[in-house]
């Protein structure tokens, strides 16, 4: 993490896209090396704040909420995204509260390319015509979540050579359709959009890259582009194949369904496991599992430098299952009785 910290730094420093605070610590003159040190102790805070979260919601909501699967496939017709009425986000906030959860990350755009946000780039999103959810889900999640004092973060989708057949994973908008556009096309549409959820919504503080890695953007150029946006933003970048699952790529190294390892300690990398609640990330209708279990995997994320993030997926009324909703609060009473 150490050297590619100091790479890292070095392009964005070079491109002079420095936090304050790093401005202010270098007098007229410094040489490359300082330069290059304050970027990375700016980039060293953001990972220590990110720890002291310790505990999260990940959300999987979205297109493939109403197809009943994991990965949607093609374009569904924006009609399929129906709740039947106005999803109550702040019940989705307050369990979050009651289960001890400091902070919340949203699937704004998750394979199917579909956006939950009014996105200046596609019509593929909610405010669609045809869609029967005209509202911005992205500002009414982030107003309940940090109304309530949570954090917010977005999950972002990347377009990657390894999700095949283009014809049946799309990933990305009609505008930018990965059947007729090229690697490059897509990587500058995706920056758009990234950038968009970047400034649009001022309150987000973590932008979580489902499989950008090397194989999209070096993580130099990654970092760069991202700090670029906004320089205190906190990042990860989850790995395509699995085998590097957990490898340093750009802030906070990602493991699913998987703790991190001794070679991550040893590494001293910021970490992030990600859990299901229930079987699977987007809602299936299976039962969560016991809060006692998750308690558990929670100290032991903790005890390795990483946060746990905690999935559950809302049912097809946007609600969160009730015995789930009960689990969580579970989770919070147990929390709140080891730390008397």
């Amino acid at each position: 993490m150490r050297s590619f910290l100091a790479t890292a730094c070095s392009v964005i420093a070079a491109t002079a896209l420095l936090c304050p605070d790093a401005r202010t610590a270098e007098p007229r003159g410094d040489s490359a090396q300082q330069k290059e040190a304050a970027v990375a102790k700016s980039v060293e805070q953001l990972q220590k704040d990110f720890l002291k979260l310790k505990f999260g919601m990940f959300i999987h909501y979205n297109m493939a909420t109403y197809k009943g699967v994991q990965w949607v496939s093609g374009y569904p017709d924006p009609s399929t995204f129906d709740p039947g009425g106005k999803v109550d986000t702040d019940a989705w906030a307050d369990a979050a509260k009651a289960a001890g959860m400091t902070y919340a990350v949203l699937t704004t755009k998750h394979v199917g390319g579909f956006c939950l946000w009014d996105s200046k780039y596609t019509t593929y999103d909610v405010m669609h015509p045809d869609c029967p959810y005209p509202l911005d889900f992205v500002d009414q999640f982030v107003k309940s979540f940090t109304s309530r004092g949570l954090k917010v973060g977005f999950y972002y989708c990347w377009r990657h050579p390894g999700f095949g057949d283009p014809g049946k994973h799309k990933v990305l908008p009609p505008e930018c359709d990965p059947a007729t556009h090229s690697m490059a096309e897509q990587i500058e549409f995706q920056k758009k959009q990234v950038a968009e959820l970047i400034e649009t919504y001022p309150d987000v503080f973590y932008i979580w890259n489902d499989a950008l890695d090397p194989d999209i953007m070096a993580a130099e150029e990654a970092q760069a582009f991202l700090k670029g946006v906004r320089p205190d933003i906190t990042c990860c970048g989850n790995w395509w194949d699995w085998k590097k699952k957990g490898s340093p790529y750009l802030d906070i190294v990602v493991s699913e369904t998987r703790h991190l390892g001794s070679r991550h300690l040893e590494n001293g990398t910021t970490g992030e496991t990600c859990w299901c609640l229930e079987r699977k990330w987007f809602y299936t209708g299976s039962g969560p599992k016991s809060a006692e279990d998750i308690v558990k995997q929670i100290k032991t994320a903790n005890s390795r430098n990483a946060n746990f993030l905690l999935n559950v997926g809302p049912d097809k009324q946007g609600r969160i299952p009730a015995a789930s909703v009960k689990t969580l609060k579970a989770i919070g009473a147990l929390l709140a009785q080891e730390k008397r």
